[in-house]
């Protein structure tokens, strides 16, 4: 597994959003060189909305490499770029299928843990100019990941990529995005998902209110 890319951008205006004139920071580009990832971003990279988007775990956002190419032949044509769809990391070797959640991975000097699906929402559909496409990139199951920065560090395109720890019990990252957008889980199944070590505290709070919602969760109570 390998970093092909680190990419930042700063917050910026646009206008003609769904939601009229917004800042985000969505526009990445790729950089040169060593690179430090801290605690809450990368140096150079900042969130535009802390609400949606940042935090502890939501430090960093990582895409597949091989998803370009199934993005490529889907739309007809090739990404300008990396960063192209907002990521601060591009890997290769990795996908949301193989990666589950909680793994923690080291490159470089740093060490990331793998918290929650990346859920796009309206500037992705803006930037890509396709309509409906957070829907589009949702069904795909290639919603790349979010992580947690377990130790901070240097890296820089052409790093190495190690797993250091997996629970082999966890869920992967795409199935974890399909059983909150495209199927019903049983309570069981969403109590073992919130045991998860390293799953997001806003995904965990998410799925403890769905399982407060359950009928059979209401039976055991």
């Amino acid at each position: 597994m390998q970093l092909i890319s680190v990419n930042i951008a700063q917050p910026q205006e646009v206008s003609g959003t769904r939601r009229g004139a917004v800042r985000t920071a969505i526009f990445k580009r790729p950089v040169a060189g060593p690179v430090m990832i801290r605690t809450l971003n990368v140096d150079g990279d900042a969130q535009a909305d802390l609400v949606a988007h940042g935090g502890v775990d939501k430090a960093v956002y990582a895409y597949a490499l091989d998803d370009y190419a199934y993005w490529a032949a889907e739309l007809g044509h090739e990404a300008p770029g990396y960063g192209w769809f907002g990521e601060n990391l591009t890997l290769d070797g990795m996908s949301s299928d193989t990666v589950l959640v909680g793994d923690v991975f080291s490159m470089g000097a740093a060490v990331l843990q793998v918290t929650q699906p990346r859920i796009p929402c309206f500037k992705l559909e803006h930037k890509m100019g396709i309509r409906n496409f957070p829907g589009r990139f949702r069904r795909s199951g290639r919603t790349g990941f979010y992580l947690r920065v377990l130790e901070e560090g240097s890296v820089q395109a052409g790093d190495q990529v190690r797993l250091t720890s997996r629970n082999p019990a966890s869920i992967s990252v795409r199935d974890l995005s399909d059983s909150r957008h495209f199927r019903i889980s049983s309570a069981e199944e969403i109590e073992l998902i919130i045991a998860i070590d390293g799953l997001s505290a806003r995904w965990r709070s998410f799925l403890r209110g769905r399982l407060r919602r359950m009928p059979s969760a209401a039976k055991r109570s």
